[in-house]
């Protein structure tokens, strides 16, 4: 390099720390300091660090000087490469302070301003695992992984970066609260400062919330966050929650949870046997949920954000904690991979379904099923099935009514191919069903106004947001922004029923093997429980028979049905009468006669030779023979 400085130049800094020549027109007022991976632009001489405020030689004046002699000089010798050493071992932290017994660690920033240390002793997650049920899976089935937390450095790195960033534009703020969790660091910002005046008199100096959140972008190019969200303020709080993405994301592993102090004081406190662990917040607190409460949850992100893992979790949780007779399941899955792996719990009702015609079929049934439990319910003057099942006795253990909560996977194939249907269906179901302990748990990679209609929305309380692609889809979903600022990967937005403002959480991570585990355990228990009550080998799932109904309408004639009713009705059977009755020419009406007597519905002609005698008495199937043939033929 040649060490000859020309009077038309300046030497300055790069953001590598590596001095330069460039002309001095072009490099009027220019300073800048690599120091720590901070980059400060001078505003104020008082809050520039020592070294660099005004008294202390230039570059500017030593070029002055040369351009003054019209000599060259030797660059060697120039302040600047002087003191290149001193900035490449520049502490942007601080030194820390001599602290008092209970007091927090102190800090002197280079500057003179003192502030606080965040340690990272006291973020460690005390565990306590409680007794389980011997009937129930063991949590060793489940794995376990422990939390990364970031270093001390990052943290505090982070705190020097956001005070620096927001006094370049005259904020001065304090970083009051540091809260760790496995995706996200909560920096908590405290908008207003004490002091004392000249009188001696407390005073506040307070800053408009508005005009640190417009700072956001600022924030997210010095922290160099690929995403950044702000919660202002933070509920419950007087400060401002600055989230920053770790360098290192951690996974919340299922068992992680479960074995966790704060988990087992929960589910010490739950009311039903729907809760379950649901993942970790920003400060890497266990969150459980229960869902008899909810009482429907609605889940929507982008593909890949970490739906399909969380309903698996949600599914595994609810196994590992309960057996068979407190809750079933009921399982569909129009993207036929997901939920499969689940199929031979005892838990399911019926086979995981995965086709779209069946799946409506079983969403009919599940009304079905919901009107017959009301039925019940009045006739013991019960207001619920929590105190229906708890009036039951010993003897009555057989009546007792399980929970039953409804997965589905994706409505968005539902919607699109029939959504009259769907959306009655569910409808009835999340306006009716807690009562009587059926829970709904949708999801959908679609959160638009054609798949979440307002009547699907109104009736789903409780609702999470995973990652999505624009702010447009987080209202449809939550009703307001920020589940575009997600990370992905199972971070969410937990919006709960009787809650103010959504909750930023890591969603629980279960493996195949997990699940594997699980279902085996089940099976094996399932074996054992049949070789001592011996009972039929093959059990149809319970919405099977109006499936299968269904298909012999659609394979003979869809007013079959409606004929049957109408010749039980009138107590004799013609193809006039049924001409007349359902407004049907004589053709279709011949045919549907012809149908009656295969049947076995109607018999012969009477003495007038115009109609035929019904056979079947009112509340008869007539379906059942053909019904029970093809149960066991798919058998």
């Amino acid at each position: 390099m040649d060490t000859a400085l020309k009077p038309d130049t300046t030497v300055v800094i790069d953001q590598a720390g590596v001095p330069a020549l460039v002309p001095t027109a072009s490099a009027a007022n220019v300073q800048r300091v690599k120091a720590y991976g901070i980059m400060r632009i001078r505003v104020k001489p008082d809050n520039l660090p020592p070294s660099m405020r005004p008294g202390v030689a230039t570059a500017a004046s030593t070029v002055d000087a040369a351009e003054d002699a019209e000599a060259p000089i030797d660059v060697s010798q120039h302040p600047l490469f002087q003191r290149r050493e001193t900035v490449a071992n520049f502490n942007a932290i601080g030194t820390r302070q001599p602290t008092k017994k209970g007091a927090p660690q102190m800090v002197e920033r280079p500057d003179g301003r003192v502030k606080r240390y965040f340690t990272v002793e006291n973020m460690r997650e005390a565990r306590q695992v409680g007794k389980r049920d011997p009937h129930l899976p063991a949590l060793d089935l489940l794995h376990d992984i422990d939390l990364q937390l970031p270093e001390e450095s990052e943290i505090n790195h982070n705190v020097v970066l956001i005070e620096n960033t927001l006094l370049e534009f005259d904020i001065d703020v304090d970083v009051v609260d540091v809260r760790v969790g496995p995706t996200v660091t909560q920096f908590a910002i405290q908008p207003f400062r004490e002091s004392t005046n000249t009188e001696g008199e407390l005073a506040f100096s307070r800053t408009r919330i508005n005009k640190i959140v417009s700072l956001s972008s600022d924030l997210a190019l010095a922290l160099s966050a690929k995403r950044l969200r702000l919660e202002a303020p933070v509920p419950g709080h007087s400060y401002i929650g600055i989230e920053v993405p770790n360098k290192k994301p951690s996974t919340v592993a299922l068992r992680s949870v479960y074995e966790s102090k704060a988990y087992f004081e929960q589910a010490q406190k739950k009311k039903s046997p729907l809760f379950i662990p649901l993942g970790r917040d920003v400060s890497g607190a266990p969150v459980g949920i229960d869902l008899a409460t909810m009482p429907h949850l609605l889940i929507a992100g982008t593909t890949g954000s970490g739906k399909s893992v969380c309903i698996a979790a949600m599914a595994t949780s609810l196994v590992m904690d309960n057996s068979p007779d407190l809750v079933k399941l009921v399982m569909l899955d129009p993207k036929m991979v997901e939920l499969s792996r689940f199929n031979g719990l005892p838990h399911l009702l019926g086979n995981v379904e995965t086709e779209l015609e069946r799946i409506i079929g079983v969403l009919r049934w599940c009304t079905r099923e919901m009107d017959r439990r009301y039925k019940i319910l009045e006739e013991n003057a019960a207001r619920n099935i929590d105190i229906y099942n708890s009036r039951l006795g010993r003897k009555k253990r057989d009546e007792y009514m399980p929970y039953i909560v409804i997965l589905i996977d994706e409505i968005g194939d539902l919607m699109l191919s029939q959504p009259d249907e769907t959306e009655k269906t569910i409808t009835r179901l999340a306006q009716m069903a807690r009562a009587v302990g059926m829970h709904l748990v949708v999801a959908t990679q679609r959160p638009s106004v054609d798949v979440i209609t307002g009547l699907i929305k109104a009736n789903f309380p409780s609702r999470i947001a995973f990652a999505v692609a624009s702010g447009t889809d987080s209202r449809v979903i939550l009703d307001s922004v920020g589940a575009e600022t997600l990370m992905g990967r199972g971070d969410m937005l937990y919006q709960a029923a009787d809650a103010m403002a959504p909750r930023r959480l890591q969603g629980c991570w279960v493996t195949d093997d997990e699940v594997r585990g699980v279902v085996e355990y089940w099976k094996a228990w399932k074996e054992k429980e049949d070789a001592k009550n011996p009972g039929p080998d093959y059990q149809p799932a319970p919405w099977e028979r109006g499936l299968t109904r269904r298909e012999v309408l659609a394979e003979t004639d869809p007013m079959l049905e409606q004929a049957i009713s109408v010749v039980v009705a009138e107590g004799e059977a013609s193809a006039s009468l049924i001409q007349r009755k359902l407004n049907l020419g004589y053709p279709r009406a011949a045919r549907i006669m012809d149908l009656l007597v295969e049947l076995g519905v109607v018999g012969e002609f009477k003495a007038d030779r115009r109609s035929r005698e019904v056979l079947i008495k009112p509340g008869t199937d007539p379906f059942k023979d053909i019904i029970e043939k093809r149960l066991n033929e798919k058998d």
